[in-house]
């Protein structure tokens, strides 16, 4: 088999997981209001990870298209309605917009890292590109609304002193009971970098 076809497929198999996983602990979850009670941020956490598992779709669609990472209109036209959603859900449009703001700057990472792996090997990903209109940007909206709903439980507690250290301890359970890919760790944790409201995500190593 081809190299560029094998780390395509690794690629591909460990964001497809990587999706599945985070969609198992949201069934196994639910929402936290007892004091010390960290389950908001895993539900955070395992939403995060499947939107950043979306990039990789919305970069083969972009590949095949010869169409930029960076598109600033869809990237504005986001945060307004983020900003105006925040506010029905209770959640501070501030801390919203910075959250997805986080959140698009993530999945370009992935995007760029999967474009230079391309260009290095000179390949195309394999396959038929998905349908971006149908298929993928349903799905980003989806988790939009839950990603609000997400913050509005976490609200309560991201202005903690120990928020950081919190949200670090429920990402490396999370990382061990999903076998997180760790080529993801930099993007994961750009993500989650604006969920707590001193900023971090504390020591993970």
């Amino acid at each position: 088999m081809h190299p560029s076809s094998t780390i395509q497929q690794r690629s591909g198999r460990a964001l497809r997981a990587l999706a599945a996983a985070s969609a198992l602990l949201i069934a196994l979850t639910t929402p936290a209001h007892a004091d010390g009670d960290d389950t908001a941020f895993t539900n955070l956490i395992a939403l995060v990870s499947q939107r950043l598992a979306l990039a990789e779709p919305v970069a083969r669609w972009k590949w095949a298209r010869h169409e930029p990472i960076t598109d600033a209109p869809r990237e504005n036209a986001l945060l307004g309605q983020v900003r105006e959603r925040a506010r029905a859900t209770q959640v501070d449009p501030e801390f919203a917009q910075q959250f997805f703001q986080g959140q698009i700057d993530a999945s370009k990472d992935v995007q760029n890292a999967l474009f230079a792996n391309w260009r290095a090997l000179r390949a195309a990903p394999e396959g038929t590109p998905p349908d971006l209109a149908n298929d993928t940007r349903p799905k980003l909206d989806r988790l939009t609304r839950s990603l609000l709903s997400a913050l509005a439980q976490v609200e309560p507690i991201r202005h903690a002193d120990d928020c950081p250290l919190r949200l670090a301890d429920s990402l490396a359970r999370w990382k061990h009971v999903t076998r997180y890919d760790s080529s993801m760790n930099a993007p994961l944790t750009r993500a989650l970098s604006h969920v707590c409201a001193s900023g971090g995500v504390g020591a993970i190593g």
